[in-house]
């Protein structure tokens, strides 16, 4: 029984939140799948990362050239194949669980974050573009993006909410998937075959929250102590929204919850332990997505015990310290979420200016 074998027996499925053409073909993400691996996400930094590296995509972009001149479409092109390819890989996992898991997930321009309808038109199109059923959606939690999450459910098409930092914005995320499944019933649609998941930023909580505490100093010992505070309210959260009488009506014409995600599980401080977002956030019905890197430390080291649920109220008592000593929670989460819209809009349109460049280099070349 290896440490991923034992969180999925502990009711956490585990991720893995990277992607690339080499990393599919070459046979990793099947090993790893053999390992315990259930899913794949991605976004713009990886993608942005794995296409600008090497020559794997080198031969299909010259291809691609020839008759396309737009490098988001070139981009797509290129994506979808990836897409595809790691999707038939977990469609076992998929086939087997009835859904639970087995996804595959793939971004919308982030670039349309604040734009509601450009958003659930660029789902629309992502979703038939690859024509897989094991594929989510991936659509940033900005208040725009809310409505986009309902419509986008309501299509028929599963989602993966990203970007999510603040506990209110989580419920609102979570509020949005029910209206969705509620229309998408009352249209005759089947509950069953749609699945979403909420994927709640950790690690770069800790790290806006732990600068902020540096800056006003004396208070060491809430260092490191918010990222998982606010996952496990996350969670609590998770339960009221998905239990009572309209949520069980849904259920029993086979809506399932929306699951938490942890995301950002990597530990960036060093001081840390490497798999703090990982043992500390072990709980039912959770999916976990972690860096390579994180997921080799936890299977060579990792301790598995349910964490989740442990010591809610000490939680709840970590915002209040937070409060307490100056530090403005909704301002942090806020920050948050701007700043991850924006990185991930930048390594967007760093991707398609690095893609005008390796394009022109190979028709010249």
């Amino acid at each position: 029984m290896t440490p991923l074998k034992q969180l999925a027996d502990a009711g956490q499925s585990v991720w893995i939140d990277y992607l690339s053409r080499p990393f599919v073909q070459g046979g990793d993400l099947a090993g790893l799948v053999e390992d315990g691996v259930v899913g794949v996400t991605s976004n713009p930094t990886i993608f942005q990362g794995a296409i600008a590296e090497g020559d794997a995509y080198d031969e299909q972009i010259k291809e691609l050239s020839a008759t396309e001149s737009e490098p988001k479409e070139i981009f797509l092109a290129l994506a979808r194949d990836d897409i595809r390819a790691a999707c038939d890989i977990l469609r076992p996992v998929w086939d087997a669980g009835h859904g639970k898991d087995g996804w595959v997930s793939l971004e919308v321009d982030p670039n349309l974050a604040h734009e509601t309808d450009a958003t659930v038109e660029e789902a629309k199109r992502l979703h038939a573009l690859v024509e897989r059923p094991n594929l989510f959606i991936k659509i940033p939690a900005t208040r725009e993006g809310l409505r986009a999450i309902e419509e986008t459910i309501a299509a028929g098409i599963p989602v993966n909410v990203t970007l999510i930092f603040s506990l209110q914005r989580h419920r609102e995320v979570a509020e949005a998937y029910v209206r969705g499944i509620t229309r998408l019933v009352e249209g005759g649609g089947d509950p069953s075959k749609i699945a979403s998941v909420a994927s709640f930023f950790v690690s770069r909580v800790d790290t806006e929250a732990d600068k902020r505490l540096d800056a006003i100093g004396g208070y060491d010992e809430l260092k490191g102590t918010l990222a998982i505070a606010n996952a496990k309210l996350a969670y609590v959260t998770y339960h009221e929204v998905f239990s009572g009488p309209q949520w069980d009506a849904l259920a029993a014409k086979g809506a399932t919850p929306q699951r938490c995600l942890w995301a950002s599980t990597s530990t960036k401080n060093p001081d840390y332990r490497d798999v703090l977002y990982v043992e500390e956030l072990i709980g039912s019905d959770t999916v976990n997505t972690m860096p390579r890197e994180t997921i080799e430390a936890f299977q060579d080291h990792g301790k598995v015990d349910r964490t989740l649920d442990r010591d809610v109220e000490a939680a709840r008592g970590v915002l209040a310290a937070f409060a307490e000593v100056g530090i403005d929670y909704d301002d942090v989460v806020e920050t948050l979420e701007r700043e991850g819209v924006e990185k991930f809009a930048k390594s967007f349109r760093d991707l398609f200016s690095d893609l005008e460049s390796k394009r022109d280099a190979l028709v010249a070349a």
